[in-house]
């Protein structure tokens, strides 16, 4: 029986070249594997018709727009990943998926290698092959791009001499990667950090410096699920769509940053995940006021390395599972309602209310009938700042 490899296929220039590649390289048939997260664009059945007519001798297409929405984006939210303080774990949060379901089809096919199109600058190759070595430790990983060297330029060539059907040109100028969590624009002339985006590096969002009227909407939450918006029931899938479409029209979701890549360089990248960003902000505000001090604050320490280690590939791995424990126990009061308005680039938080919320308007208020007794202040204060006026009086002894 000849060998099979199963190759995580996107539908562009570098997988469709990849399909021949692989097979004159090792003489092995080619599964093509496509995974829908909701990155829109072509239709699927297209893309595994493209698959099959550049070579490949099975496509296998899996619909995963609810499964990565409810496990993965799901978690980032409850998370609130937000890498180097700004970038909600796009790609990130999908490469594990994409991985389980390259290791799932290996095993329907009988293939003992997988192989994907990453180059070696980037992050999903880490991602990627330290996902399906974990899922997997027997099954081998290739990368032709990587491994081969293979240039953009030999790519095309390679295309136009054996006449796949795809388009080539050499002047498209971005590499993009998107899903419905957002979408991720590099390469081209953003690689100068002095040059700034143009229109037409923006799909998910429109221009904020011309917005529509302001949109308000109310998201309720459920554990640090959204489960409504304004009063109508959604899905994980659903919430995030409909805040693409709202908060994108309001050109919520932009970021521009110089990013610490996993594997040591610094690369300028351009995102839009505007409903990403909305959800986050009413998340956080929703825990601002269901979250007991002290376990906010290490939540907050918590938030930052689960998303490190999601940005660095380690899906799969024992702290992550650890950390997912405690972030499942935090979101156990993380319930009711955040209202938001969403205008010119901002989505603000107007309003929040909880049947878990620690907020005490007796204790807040300044008003008469306040409960907070404000004579206890003065001892609390004595004691709380005795340690410092002991090493100041100690200081002044010694000159």
């Amino acid at each position: 029986m000849t060998e099979r490899i199963v190759l995580a296929y996107s539908g562009g220039l570098d997988t469709s070249v990849a399909i021949g590649w692989i097979q004159e390289a090792t003489g092995a048939e080619v599964v093509a594997m496509a995974v829908d997260v909701g990155q829109g664009g072509e239709d699927l059945e297209t893309i595994r018709q493209r698959a099959l007519d550049c070579g490949a001798v099975e496509a296998y297409v899996a619909d995963a727009r609810d499964e990565f929405a409810e496990e993965y984006c799901m978690r980032g939210l409850k998370a609130n990943t937000l890498y180097m303080d700004a970038y909600p774990n796009v790609s990130a949060l999908s490469r594990p998926l994409i991985a389980k379901h390259l290791v799932a089809a290996a095993r329907q096919y009988g293939a003992g290698t997988v192989a994907h199109g990453c180059t070696g600058k980037g992050n999903d190759q880490v991602r990627f092959e330290v996902a399906i070595t974990s899922l997997a430790p027997d099954l081998t990983c290739i990368a032709p791009v990587r491994d081969l060297a293979l240039t953009r330029e030999a790519a095309i060539e390679y295309a136009q001499r054996n006449d796949l059907p795809i388009v080539t040109t050499k002047n498209n100028p971005f590499s993009i990667d998107q899903n419905v969590w957002g979408r991720a624009v590099e390469t081209g002339f953003l690689e100068d950090i002095w040059n700034g985006p143009t229109k037409d590096v923006y799909d998910y969002t429109d221009d904020p410096e011309f917005p529509p009227p302001a949109d308000e909407v109310t998201i309720a939450f459920a554990r640090g699920i959204p489960v409504a918006i304004d009063g109508a029931p959604v899905t994980p899938l659903q919430a995030i769509e409909q805040l693409n479409q709202r908060a994108g029209a309001q050109g919520i979701g932009r970021i521009d940053i110089v990013e610490d890549r996993l594997v040591g360089i610094k690369s300028r990248e351009v995102y839009e995940a505007p409903g990403a960003m909305a959800l986050i902000a009413a998340h956080r505000e929703l825990e601002n006021i269901t979250l007991e001090r002290e376990q906010a604050r290490f939540k907050k320490l918590v938030d930052q390395r689960w998303t490190e280690l999601v940005y660095d590939g380690q899906w799969y791995s024992e702290l992550k599972d650890s950390l997912d424990a405690f972030i499942d126990d935090s979101q156990e009061h993380v319930s009711g309602e955040i209202r938001m308005t969403l205008h010119g680039g901002r989505a603000t938080v107007t309003g929040r209310r909880s049947d878990d919320s620690l907020y005490d308007f007796n204790l807040a208020t300044y008003d008469e009938g306040q409960s907070f007794d404000q004579s206890a202040a003065r001892g609390f204060i004595d004691i709380y700042g005795l340690s410092s006026k002991q090493a100041t009086a100690r200081n002044q002894r010694r000159g």
